[in-house]
């Protein structure tokens, strides 16, 4: 049995206020890439499943767009969080609750490779769920957010990022997602991990 242990140590070097319980109504929830590529190329090495089109980890570091985003925005990024375990679904339940808000997404604004979402199809799995080694959920004030949104995407680990919905007051402590048919549906906290615990 061998375990590593790691403790991150650092000075804040800005004066913004960065929380999940920071959350405003009309903020814009921004994701900055492609989902749950992590999950399933850990999946397919751990299970020996072969899929018609590789799919390999997202693993990245953060900082750096990170820095992008608060160059840009400042003040106005009220809330950042990296989707690990729990994936997206498991960040916006966890905003919505910290900020006593409603989320609303939109699944076709979702960003799902085509392998990746052919995999989580083929073992009725939910990329929101699936964990992300290099992605990140933002909401940042709706006034900054378009800039915010440009400035990730000229960074190479943000080039495919999207607004993907919004903050807001009605249903708080609840994160909807509207189909791609138009209906809408609950994204519940994750119950359990759909896949074996990673780290």
């Amino acid at each position: 049995l061998r375990i590593i242990l790691s403790t991150g140590i650092g000075v804040i070097e800005h004066p913004f206020t960065i929380s999940g319980s920071a959350l405003m109504p009309g903020d814009k929830i921004i994701l900055s890439g492609t989902i749950a590529e992590h999950g399933m190329a850990v999946l397919s090495q751990r299970e020996g499943l072969q899929f018609e089109m590789p799919v390999l980890s997202d693993a990245a570091p953060l900082h750096e767009l990170v820095q992008v985003m608060l160059t840009v925005g400042g003040e106005s990024v009220h809330a950042l969080r990296d989707a690990t375990r729990g994936g997206v679904a498991a960040v916006l339940n966890e905003f919505a609750t910290s900020s006593h808000v409603g989320i609303q997404i939109k699944e076709k604004a979702i960003p799902v490779l085509p392998a990746v979402a052919g995999a989580c199809g083929l073992l009725g799995l939910d990329p929101l769920y699936v964990a992300n080694e290099g992605k990140l959920v933002a909401s940042v004030a709706a006034k900054k957010a378009g800039a915010v949104l440009s400035a990730m995407r000229k960074h190479p680990l943000g080039k495919d990022a999207v607004i993907v919905g919004e903050v807001v007051a009605d249903r708080p402590m609840l994160v909807s997602l509207q189909t791609a048919l138009g209906s809408w549906r609950i994204v519940d906290v994750p119950l359990t991990e759909q896949l074996p615990r990673i780290c």
